[in-house]
């Protein structure tokens, strides 16, 4: 049995949970820290918990019966962290997004590696059963080359959003709507659609007025396959949907699922290809179905990597190449170019303080609150 600690205890240390105590007895919540004891023990009795409750996760460096770590903190504390519980040999389990600058997930690899144990970013939204699926589809071949990729990660969220101590500003959260909320999005875009040749994007504060971070981002992406894209990310959109469209050859497909065919006519104008379209939704339906879903999928998968000794699906390389492409976001918005990939050492926003300097504050952060109450949080719209 694998034993685990979940460090922090906020709301999304309940997704945690629940997918930890789905899956026993493979595994077993031995401890819950906080630097709040309070809050933690009141975590314990509602999920009704036999562990132990700790202020400072230092103490469970040296614990042998811990063998999984969830690092459910807010940003600005996932490298350090991360890296302490790697070099004791603890495998990682980080929430996105991985680490706020390129420089900290380098050191969080660099900790794997020298402790041999195995590190994973949260993108629950790959073990989606559609999600999945769309994958191996355009991995058999069957849809043709990749064209032209679409992804909206449009969110809502309402001034009270940022009154949150560590929100809002770039030295503790780390960015705005592109860093916290589309990292969702650009982990699939980057697994559906490989590598990113380059970026171009804006970014801008239209409605949260507390906040120091961006609000709406719009990026035009150039893929190493050739293929092009955009991607907008914004906390304005009431009614939070979501979508990532992929034209290829021989198709358009969808996430949420949808397929379309087109033959064309002898003057070019298109008619759908229904029979052609049936075949792809055949194909498509023909996919396996996951055992588990989204948070629970992808605790379940790192479960497997313990015991089996292979890497995750979602690995830390994984985590830094979506943080890579934030950072070209940010370097191209602030900075008035066109970025190309990979970024290294050199570029100004590889590292924190090269964003704090280059940057721009929109607004001045005015509420800093300890903690909210436990209302639940939305982890994804329509996706």
């Amino acid at each position: 049995m694998i034993g685990v600690a979940i460090l922090g205890t906020g709301d999304i240390a309940n997704t945690h949970i629940e997918a930890y105590q789905k899956l026993a007895p493979r595994c077993e919540i031995r401890a819950l820290v906080d630097v709040n004891r309070q809050k933690a023990e009141e975590k314990k009795q509602k999920y009704g918990l036999l562990c132990d409750v700790y202020t400072d996760y230092h103490d469970l460096l040296g614990c042998e019966d811990i063998q999984l770590v969830s690092i459910c903190l807010p940003p600005s504390l996932h490298c350090q962290t991360s890296v302490d519980f790697l070099l004791a040999g603890k495998n990682v389990l980080c929430e996105k997004p991985m680490a706020p600058t390129l420089k900290e997930c380098d050191e969080m690899l660099a900790a794997a590696k020298k402790g041999g144990a195995k590190l994973a970013a949260i993108a629950q939204n790959r073990f989606k059963q559609d999600v999945m699926r769309t994958k191996q589809l355009l991995d058999s071949g069957k849809l043709g080359k990749p064209l032209f990729a679409q992804a909206n990660s449009l969110w809502w969220r309402g001034d009270h959003y940022y009154d949150l101590v560590w929100r809002g500003t770039w030295e503790k959260e780390g960015g705005g709507c592109t860093f916290i909320h589309a990292v969702h999005h650009i982990d699939l875009f980057l697994w559906l659609m490989g590598g990113v040749q380059s970026v171009q994007a804006m970014v801008a504060n239209q409605n949260h007025s507390g906040s120091e971070v961006e609000d709406v981002s719009i990026s035009t992406i150039r893929f190493q396959n050739g293929a092009v894209g955009s991607l907008v990310s914004s906390l304005l959109h009431h009614g939070e949907k979501q979508n990532i469209i992929i034209d290829t050859e021989n198709a358009s497909i969808e996430i949420p699922h949808q397929l379309a065919v087109s033959r064309q006519l002898e003057n070019g104008y298109p008619v759908p290809d229904d029979t052609a379209c049936a075949a792809l939704e055949a194909a498509f339906n023909a996919l396996p179905q996951l055992p588990y879903v989204e948070h629970c999928g992808q605790i379940e998968n790192m479960l497997s990597a313990i015991e089996q000794g292979t890497e995750p699906l979602v690995t830390g390389e994984d985590g830094r190449r979506t943080v890579e492409f934030i950072a070209g976001v940010y370097q191209s918005a602030f900075l008035g170019q066109t970025v190309q990939f990979p970024m290294t050492q050199a570029d100004p926003f590889y590292t924190k303080e090269g964003i704090l300097e280059h940057a721009v504050r929109f607004h001045e952060k005015r509420k800093s609150v300890e903690s909210f109450a436990d209302l639940g949080i939305s982890v994804g719209g329509t996706l």
